[in-house]
């Protein structure tokens, strides 16, 4: 076996299946693009495939979607070199070739190329990738589910207005129990329509009232139970109070506390999951960031060893302003790239608001876009500005940490 010889073997990854091609240094092609199927028989042939290659081989990946998972892990458990590469690197990647040939074949060819371009670069996909990607799943869930809740909640608040209207706004906060559920989405469930109160004298509800928080978890107070009453009394219902009324109201509620029951399981995970890799404590302890925005931001960037520079990660979340000039002419006002992960700009916009709130004025970051409010800056310039510098900070804090680690393991 010559040992000095290198392949590099790219695959084009589909949902069912994926294109696969190996290539040699100097243009050689080792193996022409043939399809894999994404079953254990075509699983099977693929390393067994490879395994009769000569020399070192490594595989490269795009990371599109889920899709590349499956083929990943198997060739993983077979003992190769694996890497899943950013696709946006393999997009703008040149294969020395003026034409634009977008087939799976030459898609296969391509990605070849680039693993023997990049040869020294290339990361080895770990145990460690594992758990971010396991993490990044559960954040994408939990943006799904919230958004469900969005929604349901909304049905709900509609439905309310005809049966006990402004019962939403009955609390002065949005109080919640040890099930993650919000105080008057189980209000409603007992207390369904304005009747259910207004019927009652103040003492009555107001007993009744005191029990259902006990049962359930809440704090009881005098001043809600007063104003709770009032409302009901002066509020105007536009359905009857029956049972078909009742159906609906209590319907609604216990779907959206099966949404906030689900997004409870998945918070846990998701700090479970995170607090399984290295960097979990420094960036918890970073101001702005909480305990669902933590893991969701570990999520979004991943390893951060996978950028080589700050610039490189503030360009994957897509709030960099890259330079526009030609000629004599320079942009002045440039907006944003948006190119990134919608996904990290989303969190990273929710910790920028958050250190606003704080108002830590030894926090360069809220000192930063202090200076670009008083200067006059809209809202969205200022925050996003204030996010690309917290991805640099982070970016420096959690690399250094990782190297440190790296060196005393």
């Amino acid at each position: 076996m010559n040992t000095g010889t290198i392949t590099s073997v790219g695959i084009d990854v589909s949902k069912h299946k994926s294109t696969v091609a190996a290539r040699r240094p100097g243009g050689e092609v080792v193996l022409l693009p043939f399809d894999v199927k994404h079953d254990v028989e075509g699983f099977s042939r693929l390393v067994e495939t490879l395994h009769s290659i000569d020399g070192e081989t490594r595989v490269v990946l795009e990371h599109t979607g889920m899709y590349w998972r499956p083929i990943a892990l198997a060739l993983k458990e077979a003992g190769f070199f694996v890497s899943v590469v950013n696709a946006i690197l393999i997009h703008d990647f040149s294969d020395n070739s003026l034409r634009k040939v977008k087939t799976d074949k030459a898609d296969a060819l391509k990605i070849a190329n680039y693993g023997l371009t990049f040869w020294p670069d290339l990361r080895e996909y770990s145990a460690e990738d594992e758990t971010r990607q396991m993490l990044k799943m559960q954040s994408r869930l939990y943006e799904r589910t919230t958004s469900t809740g969005i929604m349901l909640r909304n049905g709900l608040i509609s439905l309310l207005d005809q049966t006990f209207p402004g019962a939403n706004k009955l609390f002065r906060d949005e109080s919640r129990n040890t099930k993650g559920h919000v105080k008057w989405v189980d209000f409603v469930i007992r207390f369904w329509h304005k009747e259910c109160v207004a019927t009652l004298s103040y003492r009555a509800f107001a007993d009744t009232f005191q029990k259902w928080c006990k049962r359930t978890g809440y704090r009881f107070s005098t001043s809600d139970a007063e104003r709770i009453h009032t409302a009901a009394r002066n509020a105007v219902a536009t359905l009857p109070k029956n049972d078909s009324t009742k159906l609906l109201i209590t319907q609604a509620a216990n779907s959206l506390n099966a949404v906030y029951d689900s997004l409870q399981v998945i918070r846990t995970e998701m700090n479970r999951l995170a607090s399984l890799l290295p960097e979990y404590k420094l960036v918890m302890s970073m101001e702005g960031v909480g305990k669902v925005t933590g893991p969701q931001l570990m999520a979004e960037i991943g390893d951060v060893r996978r950028f080589s520079h700050k610039g490189a990660l503030v360009a994957y979340a897509g709030v960099d302003a890259p330079p526009y000039q030609s000629g004599t002419f320079d942009a002045k006002n440039r907006h944003v790239s948006k190119r990134g992960s919608p996904h990290l700009r989303r969190v990273l916009f929710e910790i920028a608001s958050m250190i606003l709130v704080h108002g830590n004025t030894d926090n360069p970051v809220f000192c930063f876009m202090d200076r670009k409010r008083a200067e006059g800056k809209h809202f969205y310039v200022y925050t996003v500005a204030g996010s690309a510098k917290f991805l640099r900070i982070y970016y420096a804090k959690v690399k250094e940490y990782l190297s440190v680690q790296d060196v005393a393991s």
